[in-house]
């Protein structure tokens, strides 16, 4: 066939090549598109987060369409029999008439109210998983507070998601917050009647919890996670060591076609997953709980389990008050007011924290085993420790009901452990992990243990022990350790 009988390029090819002159689609393509992903099942978890996100954002989407974020007051008359004829608001009427009359609507409330309870869990749990392999560590130190951020949104997000259908129990986590405004010396008043239009709990709450539920924060939280991604990209991933693995090297498999394929099917397994819990358990039964009055409290109220932990600090914390200058400040609001913005952003400054403290100034692409930094591992297991037991205090008359305690028992018990615990935690954590490195240094020397006892010539027993491969090996040795952040190295003759 000669030249002149070639056919030309067709439509789409055209169409492409029209993009790639003027937008570089092939080259970035071309780039990216084969880009090494480590394979390891810790990276799921970020991947988990990013997944209930996108369900969140559809799930929201479809209930935005029957929602009504309104406090005007209506007469209900539905499908739920037992509230005809109560008045409530028109956020509490919809939210029913989701429930009951729009179909799949409830399935799609409870979707969506599982999605945000597995994506804050996911967000803290990918963040400790952060935390204790060391990946904040530079170049990665403005990664870790884009996710930090996310997190910090995510609980806000959450609070007031929970808030818009003016339920009973939400409107008990309101006054929760009203309090703690209030408390806010000089300011606090001024801050309630901003947030609430007026004396709590106003006719404004919900419609303005509407547009920053729906609109600014998830605005700013997508803007993150397109950040953080790129941010990743940008960096390439972290990985453990291994042999082959180097602070200049990505092992694994590429974008295209492989982790793709694994990312779309892992997708559906998430969406599905919470589909599943969505259909069996019910979640926040608003219709169990009456519409808010501000002259009822729901008994047995319990905020979402990110947020308990706040919740535990004021439970627990003595009824202080103290008369400055004719200004009374309530301390047992005020303090865990101030402590729980301080427990979350030690979190996000630890990275420059701990390169402060260890003047680590290069790049680190390879993870820490955390038994490899004792003293960052205990750091965030006494952390942990803390967050669980202020967790428990947010449901101290629920604990003192199930085991039948007394309430004050179980409150003093919640203050004592928070105190006391956090610092038991830390130090045990560290031991063992020091006793983790001295086992790692008896396998390296000796070899793994077979159970195999031998008989020498002499009549002496020993233990045939088995020479580890070249693998292990690496895997044990390839580390470094800071002077700084132990305070004793591990003798093999302890």
């Amino acid at each position: 066939m000669s030249a002149r009988e070639l056919p030309g390029p067709g439509r789409g090819e055209r169409v492409a090549d029209f993009f790639d002159g003027r937008l570089g689609i092939h080259s970035l393509g071309r780039k990216y598109l084969r880009k090494v992903f480590p394979d390891h099942w810790s990276f799921l978890l970020g991947e988990i987060c990013l997944y209930s996100f996108v369900v969140l954002i559809l799930t929201g989407v479809y209930l935005t369409f029957f929602f009504h974020p309104s406090m005007n007051e209506v007469t209900y008359h539905g499908s739920y029999l037992p509230l005809n004829g109560v008045r409530m608001s028109e956020a509490y009427a919809s939210t029913l008439d989701i429930s009951f009359d729009v179909r799949g609507g409830l399935l799609m409330r409870q979707l969506h109210h599982w999605a945000a309870l597995v994506f804050v869990a996911g967000m803290l749990t990918h963040m400790m998983r952060h935390f204790f392999t060391g990946s904040f560590r530079k170049p990665r130190e403005i990664n870790w507070l884009f996710g930090w951020s996310l997190l910090f949104l995510g609980l806000f997000e959450g609070l007031f998601g929970y808030s818009l259908p003016d339920d009973l129990l939400s409107g008990t986590g309101l006054r929760f917050v009203n309090g703690a405004l209030l408390s806010v010396p000089i300011v606090g008043t001024y801050l309630s009647m901003f947030l609430f239009g007026g004396e709590f709990p106003g006719h404004d709450i919900v419609a303005r919890f509407y547009s920053l539920h729906i609109l600014v924060i998830p605005g700013i939280m997508a803007a993150l996670v397109v950040a953080h991604v790129l941010l990743v990209v940008y960096h390439k991933h972290t990985q453990f060591a291994g042999p082959g693995r180097t602070e200049r090297n990505v092992v694994g498999a590429p974008f295209m076609p492989v982790y793709l394929a694994k990312a779309g099917g892992f997708f559906f397994l998430v969406f599905g997953a919470l589909t599943l819990m969505a259909a069996v358990a019910s979640i926040n039964p608003v219709w169990s709980y009456g519409p808010y009055r501000a002259d009822q409290v729901s008994t047995g109220a319990q905020p979402d389990w990110y947020l308990g932990f706040a919740e535990g600090l004021v439970r627990v914390m003595p009824g202080w008050e103290i008369t400055l200058w004719g200004h009374t400040l309530v301390l047992g609001v005020l303090i865990p007011v101030v402590i729980f913005p301080l427990l979350l952003v030690f979190i996000g400054v630890y990275p420059f924290l701990e390169a402060r403290v260890t003047g680590d100034k290069s790049e680190h692409h390879l993870l820490d085993r955390p038994r490899n930094r004792p003293v960052r591992t205990g750091i965030g297991a006494a952390w942990i420790s803390l967050y669980l037991i202020l967790l428990a205090g947010g449901g101290n008359d629920i604990v003192a009901t199930r085991l039948h305690l007394s309430i004050n028992t179980v409150t003093w018990a919640i203050r004592v452990a928070a105190l006391v615990v956090p610092l038991i935690v830390f130090d045990v954590t560290r031991r063992v992990c020091l006793g983790l490195q001295l086992q790692d240094r008896e396998r390296v020397l000796h070899g793994r243990e077979t159970g195999l006892i031998k008989r020498l010539p002499h009549g002496e027993y020993v233990e045939v022990h088995q020479p580890l491969d070249q693998a292990a090996l690496h895997t044990l040795t390839a580390h470094e350790r800071p002077g700084r952040l132990v305070e004793h190295e591990p003798r093999s003759d302890q």
